[in-house]
């Protein structure tokens, strides 16, 4: 279990969207310090003029290893890192970019996640174990065809996810993976699902309850919950379950 109250989150991705809606509901609760993270720290002006010294701009982007390295050693006080910048492209398995777009978005939403991960959990473990945060999305469970690629990348992500779950509960971290549906964001206006989108706090109150709770997944919005509702038999008796001990 994991109290907001009082900790030092990271979140990346923190300049639009869900990111910078986990940053304000976060210091709502109570976190005392947030480092916000973006390709281009100058986006997170708004934040930091609205906050102060409660949120400090870092440059990360997934894209880049270096930009993640040298975040860690800056913000080597974190306690709960979520990891939110992600990509999507539109493309169907067909589609004569499809093999392009998610070479891309397996670097972003994948590889990403892995770098962030071998980068912070030191980090993690010498703060007292903390919670490592993954963005997945309903898509990570269900493919759709127009964004077959995204899926399947997201598909991908959530499965590092149950493995660093399991890696990681050694060091007595948490590791929570969220799966919205359709939020109120610049991408989901770019997928055409603006008009079904739900409110993007939406996303850290499930993120904060999840941890609070201990729990592994979080099902943000009404698409999601629907999944989830679903799902939770085969979560909890299979991914959840260690199978390796017979």
């Amino acid at each position: 279990m994991q109290s907001v109250k009082g900790r030092i989150v990271l979140v990346t991705g923190a300049n639009r969207g869900i990111g910078k809606s986990i940053v304000e509901e976060f210091l709502l609760a109570g976190a005392s310090k947030i480092y916000a993270a973006a390709r281009n720290p100058e986006s997170l002006k708004p934040l930091t003029d609205a906050y102060g010294e409660r949120v400090v701009a870092l440059r990360i982007d997934l894209n880049d290893p270096a930009s993640i390295t040298a975040a860690a050693r800056q913000a080597g006080d974190v306690e709960i890192v979520i990891n939110n910048a992600g990509m999507l492209n539109i493309a169907n398995p067909m589609a004569g970019n499809a093999v392009a777009a998610m070479q891309d978005e397996m670097e972003v939403n994948v590889y990403g996640l892995m770098r962030m991960a071998q980068a912070f959990a030191p980090l993690l473990k010498v703060n007292g174990g903390g919670a490592l945060v993954q963005l997945n999305s309903v898509a990570s469970m269900k493919n759709f065809a127009d964004f077959a690629t995204y899926s399947a990348s997201k598909a991908a992500s959530y499965s590092i996810t149950q493995g660093l779950r399991d890696v990681l509960k050694e060091q007595g971290t948490q590791v929570v993976s969220v799966h919205p549906g359709p939020i109120a964001t610049d991408m989901a206006a770019h997928a055409g699902l603006g008009e079904i989108a739900e409110p993007a706090e939406l996303v850290p109150q499930a993120i904060i309850n999840a941890l609070e709770s201990d729990e592994f997944h979080a099902f943000p919005d009404s698409m999601a919950k629907q999944v989830g509702a679903v799902y939770h038999d085969f979560a909890s008796n299979i991914v959840e379950a260690n199978l390796m001990e017979g």
